[in-house]
């Protein structure tokens, strides 16, 4: 494995020593303090970063908001044209990028394969949406006239990206913008900064061989010692996407907001599986396992809660419990692990709290929760799946803990069931599992699920690129990926032709202040 590892850091072009800013092909020589880069699989050091400062970052905007003058005006289907040569670099880079992700973040291999597969899928789909940024055309109440909208590109976006999808996220962001006209300034998670810098020395070459501006995609690898609120803050920036927590989304829409700028806030997620007695259990208990321990809980999709009607509870309970003992635990690299570490210590920290705030609100440990210890598990870092049996409204439950916990709820009716669903302060993602169509429709209803995603006979995560993906209330209610979800990436505007020789006004309005 060693050799594994040392084989794809140098397919990648990281070094021990790396610097933390690039505007495109030119790499910046940054001075910030050194941030080091250790594996929860095994606790070593992957590498060390130096930081990108204010400085650099200023000098990164200077070339950011100057590409965009020019990036603005090359053809859209011209824009996607890179897009897709990035796609098919990206693909030549599968097995050694979504390497690093799983070292560095601690997913398993195959869900970090996935991870850059996302990439590559978006940008197919950008490429595509190159040649679609429609307006439309609407009648005029005014003779000889025409009045249409179209959309024009915005500007420089900015990404803030979270730990658990280190490279993902900003192609959903990025890809997008490309093809909108926008250029990109990309701060990735402290915990991941690697996986980010490898993108970039990806995709470098497919820049430099079309001879993109410099400055149309931009890294600054800073924490927020360096690159914080002033980031959110700037002016120069119209619209800022952020995942993370909701406590990050509610600092981060505070400082946008005031300035009247634009954010798309992908944050928490309180996600339920309702299992009713009508379901396919088999395809019902195989959705629940992935959802809840894919990413070891890390995801803000993730299967929160389940909430199983009274009459299957205990064999379904009983079910699941023995599928959680088969699963093996183990470093993420190996093709065997279906359940990684979490990212770090302080993940670990929280799952434990968790499950202390459970028991003391009146829960129980029905399976797992333990940290584990022994060869293999040096880091600290490896925890067994939770399984916990809870009532909804306890305070715990209305939380998101960012780790592998499982709450099982019962319910006796399906509206009681909904009830429950929408009953936390989140509103992601959710599923029910049901052959009966009166459940299926009424829970994709106005009376249903409030979630953006709402499924059927299917997990809550994993979600496909085509949809657009986000969710409602405390989840920040933005969108990114699929369907219409490019138009926030680009500012509206109507027009209205006259192409006559007279000059009414609207609504009929006579305005005759002179005589010709």
């Amino acid at each position: 494995m060693e050799t594994q590892i040392r084989g794809f850091l140098s397919q990648l072009g990281i070094e021990q020593v790396n610097n933390g800013a690039t505007s495109g092909t030119i790499w910046h020589s940054t001075k910030g303090k050194p941030i080091s880069s250790y594996s929860p699989a095994d606790g070593r050091l992957i590498a060390t970063i130096n930081q990108a400062t204010w400085d650099d970052y200023e000098v990164i905007m200077g070339r950011a908001t100057e590409a965009f003058k020019e990036w603005r005006m090359v053809p859209a289907p011209k824009r996607g044209e890179i897009v897709r040569q990035i796609g098919n670099r990206l693909r030549e880079f599968k097995e050694p990028l979504g390497s690093l992700v799983s070292y560095e973040m601690g997913k398993v291999y195959q869900e970090g394969l996935g991870e850059v597969q996302e990439m590559i899928d978006i940008a197919d789909f950008a490429v595509g949406l190159s040649r679609q940024l429609y307006g439309f055309t609407m009648h005029s109440e005014r003779e000889r006239h025409r009045m249409y909208d179209q959309y024009h590109p915005l500007g420089v976006v900015g990404v803030i990206s979270a730990f658990n999808f280190p490279v993902a996220v900003w192609a959903w962001n990025a890809m997008l913008a490309m093809v909108c006209g926008d250029v990109v300034v990309w701060k990735p998670s402290s915990k991941v900064m690697l996986s980010a810098l490898a993108v970039h020395k990806i995709i470098e070459k497919v820049l430099a061989e079309n001879k993109v501006p410099e400055g149309v995609l931009n890294l600054v690898a800073g924490s927020s010692q360096y690159i914080g609120d002033d980031f959110l803050a700037d002016r120069r920036i119209p619209l800022i996407s952020v995942t993370g927590s909701t406590r990050v989304g509610r600092h981060v829409s505070k400082i946008v907001g005031e300035r009247l700028g634009r954010s798309i806030l992908e944050l928490g997620g309180n996600n339920a599986i309702v299992v009713s007695q009508y379901g396919n259990l088999n395809m019902a208990l195989r959705a629940s396992l992935f959802g809840a321990v894919a990413t070891s809980g890390q995801r803000c999709t993730s299967t929160r809660r389940l909430l199983i009607h009274d009459c299957i509870f205990d064999k379904f309970t009983d079910k699941l419990i023995t599928a959680y003992k088969q699963l093996r635990i183990g470093h993420p690299l190996d093709a065997e692990t279906v359940v990684g570490p979490l990212v770090d210590q302080d993940a670990v920290k929280n799952f434990v709290a968790a499950q202390q705030q459970i028991v003391a609100e009146g829960g129980k440990i029905l399976y797992g929760g333990q940290v584990l210890e022994g060869p293999g598990f040096e880091s600290g870092c490896y925890v067994v799946p939770c399984i916990a049996e809870v009532e909804n409204h306890f305070k715990i439950v209305q939380e998101e803990t960012f780790a592998p916990i499982l709450y099982v709820i019962k319910y006796k009716s399906l509206d009681e069931a909904i009830e429950l669903h929408n009953a936390v302060p989140q509103g992601l993602s959710s599923a029910i599992f049901s052959k009966n169509i009166l459940e299926t429709e009424k829970f994709l209803s106005h009376e249903g699920s409030d979630c953006g995603i709402a499924n059927v006979n299917i997990a809550t995560n994993g979600a496909e690129i085509g949809g657009a993906f986000g969710g409602e209330k405390d989840t920040g209610g933005g969108r990114e990926s699929g369907s219409d979800a490019w138009k926030a990436y680009m500012r509206r505007q109507t027009n209205t032709i006259n192409f006559s020789t007279e000059l009414p006004l609207a609504q009929g309005i006579k305005f005759d202040a002179f005589d010709d």
